[in-house]
């Protein structure tokens, strides 16, 4: 069965991207969020920019990347 990150951005569209993106610079000092995978990012801003939803309501579980609200 094919997922959705699959579905939005195939093989061949993800290695486009992989060819024209820079890769992510290290971090020696470690630290900070871990890195999302370019290909979910990609299909998330795909599904947003198709579906007209909200960033904010994306499932990180289907894409990864979401939004952290800090209620304080």
């Amino acid at each position: 069965m094919v997922g959705m990150v699959e579905r939005l951005v195939p093989d061949e569209l993800g290695e486009l991207f992989q060819q024209v993106v820079p890769e992510a610079p290290s971090r020696p000092q470690g630290g900070g969020r871990r890195r999302h995978g370019d290909r979910e990012v990609v299909a998330a801003i795909v599904f947003v920019a198709l579906s007209g939803c909200a960033w904010q309501q994306l499932l990180s579980v289907s894409f990864g990347p979401s939004v952290v609200v800090d209620e304080q």
